[in-house]
């Protein structure tokens, strides 16, 4: 037992919401690509595992009450923003872990359960109609976080130029110089930057809005009630309309046909409209809109798969790079803008990016 581990028994064991209750031994739940480590604890008896198993046309089985601990070391990551986000969306009615205890100076927060079943646990042997359900509630979840998290969406930061530039240069410094060992020429530098420049003004001409920053199937949960059960939302950020919804769409761990994709971009464009957050004379700016954001969103995350290698010696990402890259050339093909980036991720990165950890 290391002595972080012991340090987190100390603090539950001096909580008032635990004292006089038995609970279980802290069994790991899930870690995310940060510091961040979660741990399961179960109330009055463990829990039964079939508890989390779904059954399309009924309801999750009731099962023993647990809670989740956050263990967020204070010298590496800040709890405040989880705790602020997590209180902004509670009001708004989403779903999503509630704190109810906290040790700041220690790194500590007890969270409120949301089960094991993510939708990516499910996607993978959903049939078209479940996929479809389970998709419309992220969409109707998400536009309503949209709707009505527009005044709190203005004490986020902002997801500012500076910030998006700094996301594509992941890309070129951790995919393209660390991991592939492929650094750009004089050349292609500046042919780099001009495609920067397009993907980042674009992003900065959508509407503001509220940002999950992560929407996507690994941090969705599928519940019972209020489906979906929002995750990894401590991020976010005041930033463009199309984000969350093409990290939903064309998610890094799981494909889609694109005409399907299309659809459920149609979906969320009515919905939009519905919702007085854009007109229906917007239809092709917004396709683009979010094509682009799209492109940006998937430099940025193919270029942390490498990092979190090569940092942090997190290998379990590599896998999901090809995945990425390729939306990159599916999507940005139907633009002639973007050619350069095209032929380049083309030509270049995908037929190395198989080789993964042979090159690193």
């Amino acid at each position: 037992m290391n002595e972080r581990f012991q340090q987190m028994l100390d603090w539950l064991d001096k909580l008032s919401l635990l004292q006089d209750r038995e609970w279980s031994t802290p069994v790991s739940a899930s870690s995310d690509a940060s510091f961040r480590r979660y741990y399961r604890i179960h109330i009055n008896g463990p829990q039964n595992d079939s508890g989390n198993e779904q059954a399309w046309s009924g309801s999750i089985k009731p099962s023993a009450q647990s809670y989740i601990i956050m263990d967020a070391p204070p010298e590496h990551e800040d709890c405040r923003p989880f705790i602020e986000v997590s209180n902004q969306l509670v009001k708004m009615g989403l779903q999503v872990p509630q704190v109810m205890a906290q040790d700041l100076q220690q790194g500590f927060l007890l969270l409120t359960d949301l089960g094991s079943t993510t939708y990516l646990s499910v996607l993978s042997s959903a049939t078209e109609s479940e996929a479809d359900c389970l998709y419309q509630d992220a969409l109707k979840a998400l536009v309503s976080l949209q709707q009505k998290g527009q005044k709190a969406a203005a004490s986020l930061p902002a997801y500012d130029g500076k910030l998006l530039d700094t996301e594509m240069n992941l890309f070129s410094d951790w995919l393209l110089d660390t991991h592939l060992q492929m650094p750009l020429g004089k050349l292609a530098t500046n042919q780099w930057g001009e495609m920067k420049s397009l993907l980042q003004q674009s992003a900065l001409n959508q509407p503001k809005t509220y940002v999950h920053r992560d929407y996507h199937s690994r941090n969705l949960m599928l519940t019972p009630q209020q489906n979906p059960g929002i995750l990894d939302f401590q991020d976010a950020v005041l930033g463009p309309l199309t984000y969350d919804a093409v990290s939903l769409l064309r998610d890094c761990y799981i494909a889609w046909p694109v005409d399907q994709v299309v659809e459920w971009q149609r979906s969320y464009f009515l919905q939009l409209c519905q919702a007085g957050l854009v007109s229906k004379s917007e239809w092709n700016g917004f396709q683009k809109s979010m094509d682009w954001m799209g492109i940006q969103r998937h430099l940025k995350a193919s270029g942390i798969f490498a990092r979190l290698y090569h940092r942090d010696g997190k290998d379990g990402y590599l896998n999901d790079i090809p995945l990425t890259l390729r939306y990159i050339v599916q999507v940005g093909s139907q633009y002639p803008e973007l050619k350069f980036l095209v032929d380049l991720v083309e030509n270049q990165v995908l037929p190395h990016a198989s080789l993964q950890k042979s090159i690193a």
